[in-house]
C-alpha cells in the first residue's frame, strides 16, 4: 500500500496551518489521557486507520492501559472509563457525526455536567482538529506506522 498523495509537501501553508492548531490544541484545557481517548474515537469513526494507529500508539506512551484501548469504542458499555472521559467520548462522537437536527441541548447539558465551558470551548477545537486530520489521512490513504520513527511512536512497543 503506497500514500495517494502527499498533503504536506503539495499545501505546505495549509499543512503548516493545521500543525499549528493541533499544537495550540495541546496546550489547551483538557487532559492529556482524555485527548488520547478523543483522538482514538474519532479515529475510529471515521474509518482512518492512519491516525488510529498513531493515536493508539501514542496512548500507550503516555501511560494508557491496553485494555481500555479496547474498549473505546465500547465506551458506553465499559466500565472502565469516567464521567468526565464519557462526556468528552459523547461530544466526540456528537461533533464527528453531526445529527441533522444539530447538537440536543439534553447531551450538551450531559457534558456541561462535567466540563467547564473553557474545557467544552478547548475540546470542541481538539475534535475539529482529529476531524481535519482523519479527513486527510482518509483522502490520502496514509500508510498506518509509516510515520512512526519520525514521531517516535516506536517506542510504544505495538507493531
Amino acid at each position: 500500500m503506497s500514500q495517494r498523495l502527499n498533503y504536506a509537501q503539495l499545501s505546505p501553508e495549509l499543512f503548516k496551518g493545521l500543525m499549528a492548531l493541533s499544537n495550540e490544541v495541546k496546550n489547551g484545557a483538557i487532559e492529556q489521557s482524555i485527548s488520547d481517548l478523543v483522538d482514538i474515537r474519532a479515529s475510529q469513526i471515521n474509518g482512518c486507520t492512519f491516525c488510529l494507529d498513531m493515536h493508539s500508539k501514542e496512548a500507550r506512551i503516555h501511560g494508557e492501559r491496553e485494555l481500555r484501548l479496547y474498549h473505546i469504542a465500547a465506551w458506553r458499555e465499559s466500565t472502565l472509563f469516567s464521567p468526565r472521559e464519557r462526556a468528552a467520548l459523547a461530544w466526540t462522537e456528537v461533533l464527528t457525526k453531526l445529527p441533522e437536527t444539530g447538537v440536543s441541548d439534553e447531551i450538551y447539558e450531559r457534558v456541561r455536567g462535567q466540563l467547564s465551558e473553557k474545557e467544552i470551548s478547548d475540546l470542541t477545537f481538539q475534535i475539529m482538529a482529529i476531524n481535519m486530520w482523519n479527513r486527510a489521512s482518509v483522502a490520502a490513504k496514509a500508510v498506518p506506522g509509516s510515520a512512526d520513527k519520525a514521531f517516535g511512536l516506536d517506542k510504544a512497543g505495538l507493531a
